[in-house]
């Protein structure tokens, strides 16, 4: 069954502090969302993923220092999911494919544990308005 869900942040206010190594980037506020309760969030970096199912997850945030983002399941840093970038203040995009195991798998976005820098969550990128950051999952199968 088809099951989408965007949850998203504004900056300001939400993600007001660093993002330590090791810390999720929350994402607070909740765009559309299909009916079923199948990708649901469990808290402001937590999202519940109800079925065994393969997942497309797309996630954009604008940052300030060079850094990386990675997808975890059940709080296990998935690899291949790591992106990043060298320099600029521009936003660090991910997209991946992810397949669940068990029911109930927690999804977060996270700054690597290994890594050595706190992300800073660009208030204001560019203009005086928010910048959002998003977090868009769909099942696919």
């Amino acid at each position: 069954m088809l099951a989408f869900a965007d949850f998203y942040a504004l900056m300001p206010p939400d993600n007001s502090a660093t993002v330590a190594p090791g810390t999720n980037v929350d994402f607070p506020q909740d765009g559309p969302i299909s009916a079923g309760g199948l990708i649901s969030r469990t808290g402001d970096d937590t999202f519940n993923l109800a079925e065994i199912g393969i997942y497309q997850v797309l996630f954009q945030v604008s940052v300030t220092e060079p850094g990386q983002l990675v997808l975890t399941l059940d709080g296990i840093e998935q690899p291949y999911t790591v992106v990043g970038r060298a320099t600029g203040t521009s936003q660090i995009v991910g997209m991946a494919l992810i397949e669940t195991t068990t029911i109930n798998t927690i999804l977060t976005v996270r700054n690597p544990e290994d890594n050595a820098t706190a992300l800073t969550i660009t208030p204001d990128a560019g203009g005086t308005e928010p910048v959002s950051a998003h977090l868009v999952i769909t099942r696919l199968q």
